[in-house]
């Protein structure tokens, strides 16, 4: 293991605060949920990528901000699924870019897990971090 100063690591600690810090406003939080984007586009599932252990620190950190502020992220994904369409008003129809109907029941009943592509897609139609979905 590599050791550092507390010098050296103040130098290299300052261009990564805003990646590692449970942000304090929305903007923060926008930036960081971006950055969580990039994150999965580039590491997807793949557990062993090197990026792998940030993408779930940079999603643990918007989830301290989430159960901070919003309600619904406590529970599982499914349930903050439901949560948004019930405010909402959504239908299983009206997720058609989750997959057919059948895809669509089945992750409603728990039959069937989100898979990255579609976190991305519910984060995006909900205006939250994927991190809710997780």
């Amino acid at each position: 293991m590599v050791m550092y100063s507390l010098d050296e690591i103040s130098n290299k600690w300052q261009p990564l605060a805003p990646f590692l810090s449970v942000p304090g406003t929305e903007d923060e939080y926008d930036n960081l949920a971006t950055f969580l984007d990039q994150l999965i586009d580039k590491v997807g599932n793949d557990e062993k990528h090197p990026l792998a252990v940030l993408m779930d620190t940079v999603g643990t950190l918007i989830e301290a901000y989430d159960k901070e502020h919003f309600p619904f992220s406590e529970g599982d994904p499914i349930d903050a699924l439901k949560y948004f369409m019930k405010e909402l008003n959504l239908t299983q129809s009206d997720l058609s870019e989750l997959g057919s109907q059948g895809v669509v029941s089945e992750i409603l009943s728990g039959k069937r897990s989100l898979n990255v592509r579609q976190i991305k897609l519910l984060g995006k139609r909900f205006h939250l971090s994927p991190s809710t979905f997780l």
